[in-house]
């Protein structure tokens, strides 16, 4: 099995507002960029569409080590979905699930693939997680996805 290296970053101007993602996928000596935007959205919207993106990018099962800087995702897929999808995408408070529609879609991705989840500081030493936000944020700000 394939073992690549996803890093992965969302952005928003205003929350709602203007959003973008970002992932870079690396495999062997191989880098591939991918961005994307969206007119009207929240930041975790952008954070968890940047790993669904990274994820659906990958043509075959891999093991894929996912580096992000956001808790919300980390949290999520590791901490709280088993008890989402056991109380019908309710949470603990017995209320919808929020972007619920696109935590199954990442549920999804993830279910093609072995995952591990690694959390890094945002805005700090990581040059790939940088790079990520500089990504996403021009893309949030040109509204434009490649």
């Amino acid at each position: 099995m394939k073992k690549v290296q996803a890093i992965t970053d969302g952005s928003c101007l205003g929350n709602p507002g203007r959003g973008g993602w970002a992932c870079i996928l690396r495999y062997g000596g191989h880098t591939k960029e991918m961005y994307g935007s969206e007119r009207e959205t929240t930041n975790n919207r952008m954070e968890l569409t940047a790993a669904i993106q990274a994820l659906a990018a990958l043509r075959e099962a891999c093991e894929v080590e996912i580096v992000t800087d956001s808790q919300y995702v980390k949290n999520g897929i590791q901490t709280w979905m088993a008890g989402w999808k056991r109380n019908g995408w309710k949470t603990a408070a017995k209320k919808p699930v929020m972007n619920q529609d696109l935590w199954v879609e990442l549920d999804e991705q993830v279910q093609r693939h072995k995952t591990d989840w690694v959390w890094t500081k945002g805005h700090a030493n990581h040059a790939d997680n940088n790079r990520c936000d500089e990504l996403a944020r021009m893309a949030a700000e040109n509204q434009s996805s490649s």
